[in-house]
């Protein structure tokens, strides 16, 4: 039986990149323990749940968008970013061009969607396929370490879908900044604690009653 004081919160987090970066693989992997080499491209968006026991007190469950990589700068990924309060940007260490795009990604991303007090949504970058042989950025570690504070990420991960490398511990990194700017909103305190949900997009449900989604 669920505690009563038991809180769930609803987050809304995008997978965004190139075509073929291996956003869908990394969301089967995180949702559901399972990669396949085969799948294929994603039309438009699609979605999962994933439900996260944070600690004794707080359940999150994550709605995660995976947005086709054919979608950048078209007119309906305003509609696909609305609301999110947080987002993974995914390229392929194996072909240099994803990493190119990544930035285009980022600042379409920031230009759509913000949070309550006009900051950035907490973005954290994944270089994923890094058990295979890397092209041009992905073997420069230093390089994507300035990027990412130039370009104001959260931090990023060297990721495997295939090989389940550092999926969940990119996703806790996310969370966890969400989490901290859910405190900041509510109670304009820096220190990091669940607090009240703030985002519309996320609702508490109390008392094991579901939200409408």
């Amino acid at each position: 039986m669920p505690q009563p004081d038991k809180k769930e919160f609803l987050y809304k987090i995008l997978v965004i990149g190139e075509l073929g970066a291996g956003k869908t693989s990394i969301i089967k992997r995180y949702v559901h323990q399972f990669f396949s080499p085969h799948y294929r491209a994603t039309i438009g968006v699609d979605f999962a749940l994933k439900v996260i026991n944070w600690n004794q007190e707080t359940i999150v469950r994550l709605q995660l968008w995976d947005i086709a990589g054919q979608e950048r700068f078209g007119n309906m990924t305003r509609v696909y970013y609305k609301e999110a309060v947080g987002a993974f940007i995914v390229f392929d260490v194996t072909r240099a061009a994803t990493f190119d795009a990544v930035l285009k990604w980022k600042q379409d991303l920031d230009a759509k969607v913000t949070l309550p007090d006009g900051n950035p949504i907490p973005c954290v970058l994944l270089a994923n396929k890094c058990d295979q042989p890397k092209e041009g950025v992905g073997n420069n570690p230093n390089k994507i370490d300035e990027f990412v504070k130039e370009n104001n990420f959260s931090g990023w991960f060297e990721t495997s879908a295939k090989e389940n490398i550092n999926v969940d511990d990119a996703a806790k990194m996310l969370v966890q900044k969400i989490l901290e700017n859910d405190k900041v909103q509510a109670n304009g305190d820096s220190q990091p604690a669940v607090a009240e949900p703030v985002f519309s997009i996320k609702q508490e449900i109390k008392n094991g009653k579901n939200c409408a989604c």
